[in-house]
């Protein structure tokens, strides 16, 4: 057998997994009586409706790249290897710091990881797992073992209309990430299927300040920068594609709902979530719930959750993850991850209240 064989044959049966995670909130924070007053609803509302009791919010001088490069910071110490080692830095993000170059860059310079390739998915709140899926690819390929590190982040609140209260109360601001290298077997992710359908694109969206719409004086004035999502639509997406996605990634793996230690899912609105767990019969301790203190964090949210799991949920070396995900786009996704036991370090922040803002107008949550 030659090197190249061997080589080839290495890299076909190495096995990739999560090595450590990582999670940053900033300090600010907006709880629902803020968010109702602005919204035109009221707090019991929006925890009745969404589930969601307060969300972070980044600062003004706080972009989407300096959440990341906390979070990333975080998950290479919980992995126990050096910032030098990482030779993939893949970056998942709706909010960019700017439309280029890529965000994964900015992360790239803030946290020295000067021997990395950066780049940037963009999948909204599915983007992490597409992410983890460029990573997972590339360690596959590569020809020895390395580390990547996948980092979720949105920084939504730039980027809301207070008085929206379809989009007010659920979006939020926060980062998650994991190093993902070499695991032994059993451990490590199997069975990536992803998808988007781009005809229902315009269900969530920022309509201005790329090349169909370029930032001027019009487009501010219609409110094009904000998020725009049509709330009822993007309900009934849900109501569909997460169950579908589950049951078949069960049905692919031979395996039941009593065969997954932990089920991790993208954080769109905890009500909608926990009823959908529950009609699918996924005991209460077994769906993790993040939505409600964090709100829906985007490309974050499937991160942060893991690391919930991690760090809270007692995941033992063995146990079944299922991971799914879905966001605009439309995108969806799933993986199953059998856990080796990483750490993962969720840092507490020292909260504190957001300025106030002017009210603006009122539309309907669906």
């Amino acid at each position: 057998m030659t090197a190249d064989m061997t080589a080839d044959t290495a890299a076909a049966t190495r096995r990739v997994g999560v090595l450590g995670l990582g999670t940053h909130l900033p300090p600010g924070t907006r709880s629902n009586e803020e968010v109702a007053r602005d919204a035109g609803v009221t707090a019991q509302w929006i925890g009745e409706r969404t589930g969601v009791l307060t969300r972070h919010v980044a600062g003004p001088d706080e972009a989407a790249s300096d959440l990341a490069a906390h979070a990333v910071r975080s998950a290479v110490e919980a992995a126990g290897i050096g910032i030098a080692d990482v030779g993939l830095l893949v970056c998942a993000t709706s909010t960019p710091d700017e439309l280029g170059p890529s965000t994964a860059c900015r992360v790239q310079a803030l946290v020295g990881a000067h021997r990395a390739v950066a780049l940037d998915v963009g999948a909204a709140c599915s983007g992490w797992l597409f992410a983890a899926k460029v990573a997972y690819d590339w360690l596959r390929g590569a020809g020895a073992d390395g580390y990547a590190v996948v980092v979720g982040v949105e920084a939504y609140s730039k980027f809301l209309d207070r008085g929206d209260r379809g989009t007010s109360v659920l979006f939020a601001d926060g980062a998650a990430a994991a190093v993902l290298g070499p695991v032994d077997e059993p451990y490590g992710f199997a069975d990536f299927r992803l998808g988007s359908d781009g005809t229902q694109a315009g269900l969530v969206l920022i309509p201005g300040g790329g090349s169909r719409l370029p930032a001027a004086p019009a487009t501010l004035a219609a409110g094009s920068h904000h998020i725009h999502m049509d709330g009822r639509s993007v309900s009934r997406f849900i109501v569909d594609v997460l169950p579908r996605l589950i049951t078949e990634a069960l049905d692919r793996a031979g395996l039941g709902v009593q065969d997954i230690a932990c089920f991790v899912c993208h954080q769109p609105n905890p009500v909608l979530l926990r009823r959908l767990g529950g009609e699918l019969g996924i005991p209460p301790d077994r769906l993790v719930v993040v939505g409600d203190q964090v709100g829906n964090i985007g490309a974050a949210s499937a991160a942060y959750a893991l690391a919930a799991a991690a760090a809270r949920h007692g995941l033992r070396p063995g146990d079944r993850v299922l991971i799914t995900v879905f966001g605009a786009g439309m995108t969806w996704g799933s993986a199953l991850l059998t856990w080796s036991g990483a750490r993962a370090l969720m840092p507490v922040p020292a909260s504190v209240p957001h300025p106030p803002v002017p009210n603006v107008s009122e539309r309907n949550l669906p």
